[in-house]
């Protein structure tokens, strides 16, 4: 039996981590494949009670899924990019990036139709270090406060009133059918995204190339070249969870224009930087990345 007529996808168990798996499945079915999902809770999926800094970074949603890859019990792992580490480990590789949803951030409240429209002293719920940041920039008297969980229970902690409004992906509200709760969306010059923010990313064992062939058809290349190029940026600046950093690229035919911002926690201040290149290359891209940390250093 040829390898890839069977596929079982790992994946975490949260609503949208099940829908970008059945996304998978259902594009893989398409080419004929019979697929299985292999549903996974991972330490981060677990570890609701302190921020992904604290505890490990982003990692913490892939290893369980990893580990399900080397020992052949799986033979694919879907990810939102965002959330893999910058540098995977031995014995692992990407193989497709798929084209991304809307990149942006999303300002989500029952009462407020804009950051700009809280009250003095409001509080906004995130756990992400850059949204913090980005937000104070915009709004410095507003209060952050830690928001954990998947996408229903942060909906679910706004709702019970705890907090004026939170700030979430527009793009896992868009995938679980839940644009309806977005208020507004940050522009990328309000609030630049994070380094691969929503795209998808599979993850396969190094070694299986009968996948790598398979899976190739399904690279959005544009998608693809812009998040080498974002998370190049953050691997030179040692990027992780306790690093509040964004960076975001569009391609215009062969020329790329990269932005990056990376904050300082103590001060609040926010270094920005921005270059364009032609970019045809994963080694172009990822070249452009390299160029952009070395001005924010």
């Amino acid at each position: 039996m040829n390898l890839t007529q069977h596929i079982t996808i790992a994946t975490r168990e949260s609503r949208l981590a099940l829908w970008q798996a059945n996304h998978i499945k259902t594009l893989l079915e398409a080419k004929g494949c019979t697929v299985t999902l292999l549903g996974m809770t991972t330490l981060g999926d677990q570890i609701l009670d302190k921020t992904l800094s604290k505890v490990g970074g982003k990692g913490l949603f892939v290893k369980e899924l990893e580990t399900a890859l080397m020992d052949g019990r799986a033979d694919l792992a879907v990810h939102s990019l965002k959330d893999v580490p910058m540098e995977l480990p031995e014995g692992f590789a990407l193989a497709a990036v798929l084209e991304r949803e809307d990149p942006r951030d999303a300002f989500v409240s029952n009462d407020f139709a804009t950051l700009a429209e809280l009250p003095h002293g409001a509080i906004v719920g995130t756990s992400s270090l850059r949204r913090a940041l980005l937000i104070k920039a915009l709004r410095p008297d507003v209060q952050i406060e830690p928001l954990r969980g998947n996408l229903d229970t942060r909906l679910g902690k706004l709702d019970a009133g705890n907090y004026a409004a939170i700030v979430l992906a527009a793009a896992g509200l868009k995938r679980l059918g839940l644009g309806s709760r977005i208020r507004t969306v940050f522009e990328t010059n309000q609030m630049l995204p994070a380094a691969a923010q929503g795209a998808l990313g599979l993850e396969i064992r190094a070694d299986r190339s009968d996948l790598l062939a398979l899976l190739a058809s399904m690279i959005h290349q544009p998608t693809l070249l812009a998040a080498y190029a974002e998370r190049a940026v953050s691997r030179a600046m040692g990027g992780s969870c306790s690093m509040p950093l964004a960076a975001h690229a569009t391609l215009a035919g062969d020329e790329m224009y990269l932005r990056a911002a990376f904050g300082d926690e103590v001060t609040g201040m926010i270094k920005r930087a921005e270059a364009r290149a032609t970019v045809q290359t994963i080694a172009d891209a990822e070249a452009l990345g390299t160029v952009i940390a070395a001005q924010l250093k």
